[in-house]
């Protein structure tokens, strides 16, 4: 699952992100309000994580602007502990969460949780498919009795064809997705990511194979199907 992280304090951003990442998510992080709008337009997230205060565009301005637009991304608006007035604004220019600074991580990492399980974005705590199951919070991959865990790019890829199994996904989608728009990664790195994966599955003896459908992309399928 992708999440934005809007936050103009660098340091703690880049913990966030760091610590977000190490459970699985994936992640992007702005520094200003005017490039958190612009990235939270794309509609690609999951779920926004606003620090009020921001330079060139505040967090509750983002905010309004996105929900005027037809925006419903579920968002968690950071703030000063005791600004009770921002919580109050936040909540009216429509965020479903707040969080006072300073935080813990793991208090950080169970409302995103909660934020993602009340808006519908949530996935169940292990994922299956034919005779596969991914458990989201170890990124263990079983079959049968046997098992193994997946390296964090291979995690997110299998999570995103598991999460949605009747869509196929391009190289291109899943590179958007899980490398970021952004991102300096060539599409052959997704293909390189796809044949490990299929390997594994061959190891595992797993019937469920990446299908790779012309025009459509990738999809997981099991044998006979």
């Amino acid at each position: 699952m992708r999440l934005l992280v809007a936050e103009d304090e660098r340091d703690l951003a880049e913990v966030i992100g760091v610590y977000l990442e190490r459970h699985n998510y994936v992640v992007d992080v702005v520094n200003d309000g005017a490039a958190a709008l612009d990235h939270a337009r794309t509609g690609v997230y999951d779920a926004l994580i606003l620090d009020i205060l921001m330079p060139k565009m505040d967090g509750i301005t983002v905010l309004r602007t996105l929900r005027a637009e037809g925006v419903e991304t579920p968002v968690m608006m950071l703030t000063a502990k005791g600004q009770k007035a921002d919580r109050i604004a936040g909540f009216d220019a429509g965020a479903d969460d707040y969080l006072p600074k300073p935080f813990a991580p793991d208090e950080l990492l169970a409302r995103v949780r909660a934020l993602l399980r009340r808006r519908g974005g949530y996935r169940a705590d292990v994922l299956t498919f034919g005779d596969l199951s991914l458990d989201v919070g170890t990124s263990m991959l079983a079959c049968g009795d046997a098992s193994v865990e997946l390296p964090r790019r291979e995690f997110q890829i299998l999570e995103l064809l598991m999460g949605t199994p009747t869509r196929a996904f391009s190289a291109e989608d899943i590179l958007e997705r899980i490398w970021g728009w952004d991102a300096e990664a060539e599409v052959s790195v997704v293909w390189v990511h796809i044949s490990n994966l299929r390997k594994r599955l061959h190891a595992l003896g797993s019937k469920v194979t990446i299908k790779a459908a012309r025009g459509l992309g990738y999809r997981l399928t099991e044998d006979g199907s």
